[in-house]
This record gives C-alpha cells, structure tokens and sequence, in this order.
C-alpha cells in the first residue's frame, strides 16, 4: 500500500511538471506568436515618454503613435518642458515634418518608415526581435525581455532591450544602448491599444497643420470612449479654444510657442520676446509677408525660401547672403530690439519685433573640427546667423527664426535625429534641415558622414534645451 502510494505521488509530479512546461513559452514560439500579430494587425494607439541622453542633458519628450493599416502614421513628439509639438505623418500624399505653431511643413516622397527603425513604433521594435537570430531572451514576473541588436540610422545604437507583455505582447519599455552599454535612448509606454479607431482628420494634413491651437481635436475615438464621453463634450470648451468631439484627448499638434500663444489684439511682439519667431497665426502681423524667394545660406533655395538640394559651401552661403543684403557682424550676443518696418503691424496696433538673436553652438563637434567664424546673414526678410566650421571635416550651420508660412516639397529624404526627424537634400553636397523651438537649422557640409551630422544635430538641440 505504502509503495502504491509513493507511486501515485510520482506519477502526479511529473504531471505537473509536465503541465508547466507546457505552459511556459520559449523565445520560439514568442517570435512566431509576434510575427503573427504584427502580420494581422490593422491600427494601434500609444503614447509614452521617451528621454534621449544624447546631449549634454536629458532631454524628454512626450511621444503619441497612431498607426493605421496598411501604411498610415501619425507621430507627435512634444517637449512638455516647452510645450512644443512636431508631427510626423504619412498619408497617401506621401510623408511630412509638420511644425505647426510655425505653420511650416516639408513634404516629401519617401518609404518612411519601412526603410529605417524607429524606437516608438511597434513594428521597428518586434522586426528587430524576429530578425535577430542571436537574440538574448529573459523574463520577469510580467514581461518577457529581448535582447537584441538596434538597427537605426545612427549607427551609434547599437543594442536594444525590450519588455513585452506577456499576455498581450504590447510593449512596455524600451532602452537603447551604445557599444559602452550606456542607454542613450529610453522609453516608458504610459498606454497601447491594438484595433484603435481613428477619424479620417487624423492622418489628414491640413487638419494637423491648422489644429494645433487646440488642445485637443475630434481624431481619436475609441468605441467605448467615445460614447462615454460624448455627453461631457458638449457644452465645454478647453482652454485652447475647443475640445474633442468625441471627448478624448488625443494631442494633435503644438500649443503655443515657447511661453504663449499670440492673441488677435497683441501683435507678434509675445511670440519675439519668448524668443520664438511669430508663426503667422492670429497673432501674426496682419501685413507682414515673408520675401518671396528668400534665399538660403546655402545660396540656392525653392520658391518657398525652403533650401534646394546640392546647395551649402560656405563661399556659397556668404555669396547669397551678400545679394539678400548682409548684416553686420554677429558678435554673439544679443543686441538690442528694433523695429521690424514695413507690414509689421497686426490688427491696427504696431508690434515689434525684437531683432536680439541668440546664436546656438553645439556643444559637441568631431575631433580635429573648430570654429572658424560666425557671420551675421539674411534670409530674405528673416535674420540669420552662419557659423562655419573646418578642419578635418567641413561644415556650415545656419540657424534663423522664420516668419513665413510655407508648405514646401523636397527632393529629399528622412533622417532621424532622435527628438525629430530631419530632411536630407543633396548628393555629393547634403543640406540636413531641422527645426526645433522655433528655430531653422541647416547643416550643409561635402564630406561630413551621416553619424557626426546626427551628433552635431543632437548637439544643437541639448543647447537649446537649457
């Protein structure tokens, strides 16, 4: 009876083990499961924070993804620190880096983002995991954890981890790292939803460009959201003028630039004094028309003022400059405010605009580059300031505050520089142009490699955020 008994106990045991084991998956079957979802899935919604620790300081961002089947994207990168909103979007009129607050927005033709990785989309994140077959597989008490190589444009990532759910596959965090192990890139998701519902504003071009004065817009309605919060919506308005139809808050574009937004009867002076050019909107100079043609730093630009590709010596830039009008030498520092002139005026009253510019030097160059010089230039009607760098690569940044309102087309593509996404014009001589807190840059350079220009970039933009 006793051996019976000990038996019974042993077969039941090993039942049990086998039981666990078969409940318990293994970075196999993980993969095949993801490379399902992926295959199937028709729209997703996410936002989290994402904190880059390329620059002297971290610097933060809230991100929100709106991805719809087969080939629509929707991604706002805001600096909640200044409240300032980039969008990302791709529709069937091809790809754009909208600025709304400055009402600027480059379009271009492109396979964005099919052909390079991004941090923030779910399928950059589970195509690394399927791809790489020397993965590295772990698991806590609710996620499982790959470690895995990163494939995007700067090289200097090189690895990733990433935490999924485990009974959703949604993912949860991400850090990116650089060869020394250090995590350059990390980001927290604060929601994710498969099968979301997005309006068809959402992914519209025009809708993002003019909504973005308001804090939230009628693009996002989930089911249930929507019928819940349909009541609540009506009869109130948000501080930014307007709230979503439907009552869900799914950030659409910047609210105001660096400190406010301009109102009717102020003029463009708030917009100046924040150190933020105005953006044509309500509170722009009701007269005020940027130059036609404007040309850049580059000395070549389309009708629009927006730089044409092929352009960016130096010689070049300061020729351009010069047939535009030079200005005197910058000295770096801010000079004192003056009058903007003629068109300046907004609803009756005289706005000025103040002509102090705050030259930005990144704080990071390659070895064997210094500082040349810094020339004071204009762009049309719009003060800029050049600054030339040589040695064992070459290279011109221009930095300007436009006034204009322009939709421009480029014969260009996509890089991504971490906080936003640049356009890259150019072949033997490449034009990076990015804006970031109201401000244009453009890096023209003949032998510069893509890496050092990210870093450069990058560079830039922890200056500005101090």
């Amino acid at each position: 009876m006793r051996r019976y008994t000990w038996v019974v106990a042993l077969v039941m045991l090993c039942m049990a083990l086998v039981v666990t084991g078969c409940g318990k998956k293994d970075a196999g079957s993980i993969v095949k499961d993801l490379d399902k979802v992926v295959g199937s899935m028709k729209s997703y919604h996410a936002k989290g924070v994402m904190k880059l620790n390329t620059s002297a300081e971290a610097q933060e961002y809230e991100v929100e993804v709106c991805f719809q089947a087969e080939s629509y994207y929707r991604i706002s990168l805001t600096n909640a620190k200044k409240d300032i909103t980039q969008i990302v979007l791709r529709n069937d009129d091809g790809v754009f880096v909208l600025t709304p607050h400055l009402n600027k927005s480059f379009r271009f033709q492109s396979d964005w983002p099919n052909n390079q990785g991004q941090v923030y989309l779910y399928q950059s994140l589970v195509e690394s995991i399927v791809n790489d077959t020397d993965r590295q597989f772990a698991e806590d008490e609710k996620a499982y954890v790959f470690d895995v190589a990163a494939n995007y444009q700067n090289s200097s990532l090189v690895r990733q981890k990433i935490w999924l759910d485990k009974k959703t596959y949604q993912p949860q965090h991400v850090e990116v790292s650089d060869a020394s192990a250090n995590v350059m890139v990390e980001l927290n998701f604060s929601e994710f939803q498969f099968d979301a519902k997005f309006d068809k504003a959402q992914f519209d071009m025009q809708h993002n460009m003019t909504g973005w004065q308001m804090k939230t817009l009628p693009t996002m309605k989930h089911e249930e959201a929507g019928k819940e919060k349909a009541g609540e919506a009506a009869g109130s308005t948000s501080a930014a003028g307007g709230t979503s139809a439907n009552g869900v808050t799914g950030t659409a574009g910047a609210t105001g630039a660096t400190g406010g937004s301009n109102a009717a009867g102020k003029g463009a002076e708030g917009a100046a004094a924040s150190g933020t050019a105005a953006a044509g909107t309500s509170g722009a100079a009701a007269g005020s028309t940027a130059a036609e043609g404007a040309h850049g730093a580059a000395g070549a630009a389309d009708t629009h003022g927006t730089a044409a590709a092929g352009a960016g010596t130096a010689g070049q830039a300061a020729a351009g400059a010069a047939g535009q009008g030079t200005a005197p030498a910058a000295t770096g520092t801010a000079g004192p405010a003056a009058d903007t002139g003629a068109g300046s005026s907004a609803a009756g009253s005289t706005a000025k605009q103040t002509a102090s510019f705050g030259v930005i030097e990144p704080h990071y160059l390659p070895s064997g580059v210094k500082r040349q010089d810094m020339t004071e230039v204009k762009l049309g009607e719009d003060k800029a300031v050049m600054l030339r760098y040589s040695g064992k690569y070459n290279f011109t940044l221009l930095e300007s505050r436009p006034t204009t309102k322009e939709v421009s087309y480029l014969p260009g593509d996509v890089l991504d520089l971490g906080f936003t996404l640049g356009v890259v014009t150019g072949d033997a001589k490449k034009m990076l142009v990015w804006t970031s807190e109201g401000v244009e840059f453009r890096l023209s350079t003949a032998d510069l490699p893509q890496d050092e220009m990210i870093k450069v970039a990058q560079a830039v933009q922890g200056e500005l955020g101090k």
